[in-house]
């Protein structure tokens, strides 16, 4: 992109064939063909259909179409159609979440003003901005929104609030002055105006330099259109366990189907052992668990002012181990306020604390202090001080007033105090106190020396080496209340203010529980470095050792140097949406998990890049909330620790669940897989497991979702996230405790198989039913129930009730006997069931009380 603010402002006008008077019509409507209206560009979205066909790419769906299919033609058709009836539901599901996603364009388009006053052939029209081309000269007034990035040709007192694009707090003061150097933040260009900004105060000309996606705004949404989303550590996990679970159904049913036909068993009783295999096998319920569990530990967290808008993003925040924090309004309160003071002689303290709110254009409105951050600041510490706000105004009314200046950097007013018309003056200290004559001393007017201007050079530099905003006040007795800009010198001195945009109360100790969770905290802000070292200090995220670097320091590094010193950075000034993108993407590069907070436009991009990406839901604009996967309603950095101890606990319960549903599913694999080599019938209908994998167990899976967290999650280092959840630990856990319940589900197919196939089969599918609900019990963790607390979460025992009392709805209700395949059973058969059924949960409890968990 060309670098406008060092080009004279004639030698654009030129350029663009343009000048004071604007463009003329036909100009502009040539323009408009060349350049394309001042629009941002959408994505070709997928259409509904295009994304309900998406969500059968799934090898698992895939299996379990064939299951079905198969089924129909065995003429089971119960099994055909529930099988059928998941499936859609699944695609349902996914192709809703999918049109939730991303909004981030559309609300990037609709920060655009909707009209635009711009000069053309002379004359001031009223466009709407759509229509503002390159060329065009755009009249900028206090309270408009900027229709396009563009240089200043005529500046009158400008200030922009660009705090969306820059991280800057404060509007700034804009030039047409020609700004010298190559490769200059877009927060120093002082006389360039960006598309989205608000003006503040006074007026200005603007040439248009550039348009819809060539402007800062477009720029930011060419980023988010190339920037890819993270998959979680648990997709990504997921993803892993269902290719190699596809892989090792699909070859043990063509095992089995094998062994049947060299059994000489009919082709359609063979394939029936496949399709029972392949639906015991397949956790239908998975996908659904996992989703109800993300969402009711999303519920848990909005009420600690958490919105997660990504399910799956929630049990990311258990493995982030590095946190990139934005300062202005997520780390700091986004509000200006006074911390310290300094006169030179302390009779002079009142006087200056009047000054402060007399020589001021903010007011006071019920509890609210309206206007300039910088000037709210100041009436807001005199009236925390003093409750004579209102009297002193009245008291000593304006007579007349200078208008702050960016030349000047003063703002002057005149009040009659006495007998004394007394012009009080506030500005850069730098430039007031080349105005000073005399200083006050233990009470005496008496020349200023330069021993005195040094003193006070000093304090000020020490306030600015705190990262503070100084502003300097003199007054002077004029002869008359008239005044003019010669009236301003010959002042005395009265004293220097020091004000901050402070640190959250809540920011430091969050920042100490980020380390103690071995999380890293990071500032990146585009603040000036100063400023941003000092509230990183404050905070306790910059340490002794650590550095603070600038973007323009960021553009001299490669990438491998840069890899290098990042353990070692922690606080990054002065950057660009460019520069957060590759600061959080070589943190993932070394393999970490990255969440990023937020609330600008600038910030959009990289909280979409970042693992998780958070946004401020108070301060925060409508771009960057739609770019994150968490919101902070609360704006308060200390609610994302709560999240990451939240999603800690939520993974936890999720990876119980997971446990639960496959070592249930063993039992079934293990079942099938024994009738089939001893040549027994199927123990299970489809339509049988359809049942277990899709009621009865989610009831317990759902139930251990809702254990309640453990007080050392933030005392544990944040988990690998390329650990695979079915770590060898964990996956002979599963087998072990599905081989326990194989075993009760075949002695009671064997009890039942005395009287008849059916009868066998029903006894099977009830026990194992049974079975694993009463295994709901061990799956809430690795402790016992004794250590656990049998009542303390009494989901649990709901889930088991509900799901007993489906399961002897199916057994003795006449009407589901022919829709389950169930035979009928007597008094010894039940009992067999209820004591086959409970055998492994009293073993495992067992184990785990003499081992001592």
């Amino acid at each position: 992109m060309k670098e406008f603010y060092k080009c004279p402002s004639a030698q654009l006008l030129s350029e663009y064939d343009s000048g004071f008077q604007g463009l003329t019509q036909q100009q502009a409507e040539q323009a408009l063909k060349r350049f394309g209206e001042n629009r941002l560009q959408e994505e070709k979205k997928k259409g509904p259909l295009q994304v309900f066909i998406e969500q059968f790419k799934d090898l698992l769906v895939i299996i379990l179409i064939v299951a079905g299919i198969i089924s129909m033609f065995t003429g089971n058709l119960e099994s055909t159609i529930v099988i059928f009836a998941v499936i859609i539901l699944n695609a349902i599901l996914g192709t809703v979440q999918h049109f939730k996603a991303e909004k981030s364009l559309e609300s990037l388009r609709s920060l655009s003003s909707p009209n635009a006053k711009v000069l053309r052939d002379g004359e001031r029209q009223e466009i709407p901005s759509a229509l503002v081309v390159p060329g065009d000269v755009v009249v900028l007034e206090a309270g408009d929104l900027v229709p396009a990035d563009g240089r200043i040709i005529e500046c009158h007192s400008l200030q922009v609030q660009e705090s969306a694009l820059t991280g800057e707090a404060e509007s700034v003061d804009k030039t047409e002055e020609i700004i010298e150097g190559d490769h200059i933040a877009l927060g120093d260009q002082k006389n360039m105006v960006f598309s989205s900004s608000l003006v503040t105060y006074g007026r200005a000309l603007v040439l248009v330099t550039s348009t819809g996606m060539d402007t800062e705004i477009g720029r930011i949404a060419t980023l988010m259109n190339t920037t890819q989303e993270r998959r979680t550590p648990l997709q990504v996990s997921l993803d892993n366990f269902s290719k190699k679970l596809s892989i090792l159904i699909l070859a043990v049913c063509a095992l089995v189907f094998g062994i049947s036909l060299f059994r000489q068993m009919p082709v359609l009783d063979s394939l029936m052992f496949a399709v029972a295999l392949a639906v015991a096998a397949i956790p239908e319920a998975l996908s659904s668990i996992v989703t109800i569990s993300l969402a009711i530990g999303t519920s848990k967290m909005a009420k600690e002012h958490a919105i997660m808008k990504k399910l799956q993003a929630v049990e990311g925040l258990g493995c982030v181990s590095v946190i990139c924090s934005d300062k202005t309004g997520t780390l700091t309160q986004n509000r200006m306020t006074v911390t310290d003071s300094y006169v030179f002689d302390p009779i002079q303290s009142d006087r200056l604390q009047l000054a402060s709110i007399l020589c001021n254009d903010g007011s006071v409105s019920g509890d609210s202090t309206l206007g300039d951050p910088t000037e709210t600041a100041l009436i807001d510490a005199y009236r925390l001080a003093h409750t004579d706000y209102f009297d002193m105004l009245k008291q000593y009314p304006r007579q007349a007033e200078l208008p702050f200046d960016s030349d000047r950097k003063l703002m002057s007013t005149v009040h009659q105090i006495g007998q004394d018309c007394l012009l009080l003056t506030k500005g850069a200290p730098d430039v007031l106190l080349q105005r000073v004559d005399h200083i006050t001393d233990q009470g005496i007017v008496r020349p200023i020396t330069d021993e005195d201007r040094e003193v006070i050079r000093k304090a000020n530099q020490s306030f600015s080496e705190q990262g503070l905003r100084v502003l300097a006040f003199a007054q002077k007795i004029l002869n008359s209340c008239e005044v003019s800009q010669e009236s301003e010198n010959g002042y005395t001195f009265l004293g220097l203010v020091a004000m901050v945009d402070p640190p959250r109360a809540e920011s430091a100790q969050a920042v100490a529980d980020c380390y103690r969770a071995g999380i890293k905290p990071i500032m990146i802000t585009g603040d000036h470095v100063a400023t941003a070292s000092a509230i990183a200090k404050k905070i306790g995220i910059l340490k002794d050792g650590d550095l603070a670097v600038t973007g323009s320091e960021l553009d001299q590094m490669d990438d491998e140097t840069l890899s290098h010193k990042l353990p070692h950075i922690s606080v990054y000034a002065r950057v660009s949406p460019e520069h957060k993108i590759r600061i959080v993407g070589l943190w993932q590069k070394l393999g970490n998990v990255v969440a990023m907070t937020g609330d600008g436009v600038n910030d959009a991009p990289a909280l979409k890049k970042a693992d998780i990406g958070i946004a401020m839901g108070i301060t925060g604009t409508e771009v960057s909330k739609d770019a994150a996967s968490m919101i902070l309603t609360d704006d308060n950095f200390a609610t994302i620790i709560k999240a990451v101890a939240n999603g800690r606990n939520i993974y936890s319960n999720i990876k119980n669940a997971i446990g639960f549903l496959l070592s249930g599913n063993t039992a079934g694999i293990l079942a099938v897989l024994f009738c089939s080599l001893m040549g027994l019938p199927v123990p299970f209908a489809a339509v049988h497991l359809l049942f277990i994998n899709l009621l009865t167990d989610s009831l317990p899976a759902i139930a251990v979702s809702m254990e309640p967290p453990a007080k050392e999650l933030l005392h544990e280092p944040p988990r690998d996230s390329k650990e695979s959840i079915l770590t060898s630990q964990f996956l002979s856990q599963i087998v072990t405790q599905g081989i326990l319940l194989t075993i009760a589900t075949l002695v009671a197919f064997y009890l039942g198989l005395t009287v008849n196939a059916a009868t066998a089969s029903t006894m099977a599918f009830a026990t194992l039913c049974l079975g694993r609900l009463w295994h709901g019990f061990n799956a809430r963790g690795k402790g016992s129930l004794v250590k656990l607390g049998f009542f303390k979460n009494p989901y649990s025992i709901g889930a088991f009730c509900l799901g007993a009392g489906l399961l002897a709805l199916v057994l003795l209700c006449p009407p589901l006997e022919r829709l389950f395949s169930i035979a009928p059973l007597n008094g010894f058969q039940l009992l067999a069931i209820l004591v086959c059924s409970i055998v492994p949960t009293l073993l495992i409890q067992l184990f785990r009380i003499i081992r001592g968990k």
